[in-house]
């Protein structure tokens, strides 16, 4: 659904027919999607430009055009990225767009489950968690219902990395969103493969404990260091239901007289 959305290949009848019912519910849904992918790839410029040179993608979908590797890649050419999704089209997808890339890959197995992905071989292969690393949680979170414990997720990550380490995250809020048009698109996705879950703004606040929070905090996704942005943005992707930000899991250094 969100590579058709952005105007993919990669989708099949049953995940356009269920994009569009969401999108007759929520008309503004291709906005949300592009604004959250400028955000995704913002990020990563960022953290590459701050000497990132790891990156795990959870919930990554297929890496496609202007996804994690080429950004960085295209700032840091040795740069690592470790692709992780639940969905084995996604492996065989994504390992042969990646055939040629050795500092890439991709991996299945559920960020629920966070030991599988911590202990898979192949990230092994290419993270080092000695050093710093980034964590990308973008647009996955709210595909984790409370009784499956998104926080213990976060925290598995968390408590492996490196000082100097970055969380970067977006979420879909409750708190602006009119709540018919939330219960509307929930009803949508229960006939998903996955649920969706609306957060507040203190609920997505916590799952960046530990972490210090980047300027300019957790705002709306187009919000998010607008400076960045590449020539490509479209201005007009603006809404109000997503919040995203970058944090830092040790203190930025004081950059005072």
């Amino acid at each position: 659904m969100y590579d058709y959305f952005l105007g993919g290949k990669d989708n099949y009848d049953i995940d356009q027919a269920a994009a569009e019912q969401v999108k007759a519910k929520l008309p503004n849904t291709r906005e949300i999607v592009w604004e959250n992918r400028y955000f995704l790839q913002r990020a990563v410029r960022y953290l590459t430009e701050a000497g990132i040179d790891q990156f795990i993608d959870l919930g990554a979908g297929l890496p496609t055009k202007g996804n994690v590797h080429e950004i960085a890649q295209a700032i840091t050419p040795d740069a690592r990225v470790v692709y992780v999704d639940n969905d084995p089209i996604v492996l065989s997808h994504g390992r042969a767009l990646l055939a040629t890339n050795p500092n890439t890959t991709v991996i299945t197995a559920d960020i629920r489950e966070p030991d599988s992905i911590l202990e898979h071989p192949d990230l092994r292969a290419l993270i080092d968690f000695t050093r710093p690393c980034a964590i990308l949680f973008v647009a996955i979170m709210h595909f984790i219902p409370d009784d499956a414990d998104p926080y213990r997720s976060i925290t598995a990550f968390k408590d492996v990395l490196a000082p100097g380490s970055y969380l970067a995250l977006s979420h879909l809020s409750s708190d602006v969103a009119p709540p018919d048009q939330v219960q509307s698109v929930v009803d949508v996705y229960k006939a998903a493969t996955s649920p969706i879950v609306f957060r507040s703004r203190p609920d997505i606040e916590r799952m960046f404990e530990g972490f210090h929070l980047d300027a300019p905090g957790l705002v709306h996704p187009w919000q998010w260091q607008p400076w960045l942005k590449s020539p490509h943005e479209d201005e007009h992707m603006r809404t109000d239901w997503l919040l995203a930000g970058v944090g830092r899991n040790t203190p930025a250094p004081d950059t005072e007289a």
